[in-house]
């Protein structure tokens, strides 16, 4: 019955052929939120691009203006030397060869994964268990450094780090429904400059196709791309 007249409600205030400003959208999405808990709020860009070439292989890194409302639980891959740093900087887990082992037996309990350039040949051994859960440590992303202190600060305060799939789809969180609007709209045109400016400059044709929003149990809802 519930979910019946959630579906009624989402017909009678949601036109899914339009294609809704930022504003209105927002104020859709939180319309039709659910009550018992916080929904997660996550948005998918279709883009024009082929990931298969390099230049078009978009990947984003960044830190939104008001996290992304969720514990993110960091595992240091790292000496006995920078294991103080590592727990001083909040680092749910910390070691090396124990969680080396635990990760090849399958193990991973863990959001996101910091190692230090010197054990990132031994981690990249395991990526046929990490890759899939799309927890190996890249360069590109900050995960793979030195100053691991910088990086677990950055992870547990919600840095994104986000891929364009190969169907030539970039998904991403920018928060939960226990936001504001604003909040909410201030973290997504932070993500869309991004990815627009990471637009390649070789790349020829529409970069951005479409744009839809949506809570976890909630209807996905058009945003225009002008």
């Amino acid at each position: 019955m519930k979910n019946t007249k959630f579906a009624k409600s989402v017909s009678e205030k949601l036109d899914y052929s339009k294609s809704y400003g930022i504003d209105e959208a927002m104020s859709l999405l939180m319309g039709l939120k659910r009550a018992a808990f916080a929904e997660s709020v996550d948005v998918a860009f279709n883009l024009g691009v082929d990931p298969r070439h390099a230049e078009e292989n978009i990947r984003l890194s960044l830190i939104l203006p008001h996290g992304i409302g969720r514990n993110v639980s960091v595992l240091a891959i790292v000496n006995s030397e920078k294991e103080a740093e590592a727990k001083e900087a909040g680092a749910d887990f910390v070691g090396n060869e124990e969680y080396l082992e635990k990760i090849k037996s399958g193990w991973t309990d863990v959001d996101k994964i910091v190692v230090t350039p010197d054990l990132m040949g031994q981690l990249g051994k395991l990526g046929k268990v990490l890759g899939p859960k799309g927890l190996m440590p890249n360069p590109k992303s900050g995960t793979v450094t030195n100053d691991i202190a910088k990086a677990i600060k950055e992870l547990k305060a919600g840095k994104l780090d986000a891929r364009v799939e190969k169907n030539g789809i970039l998904q991403s969180s920018i928060g939960k429904t226990s936001f504001s609007e604003q909040e909410l709209k201030e973290n997504f045109e932070t993500l869309r400059s991004a990815l627009m400016s990471a637009k390649p400059n070789s790349f020829k044709g529409k970069y951005l196709n479409s744009i839809s929003i949506s809570s976890t149990l909630g209807p996905g809802i058009k945003i225009g791309t002008e």
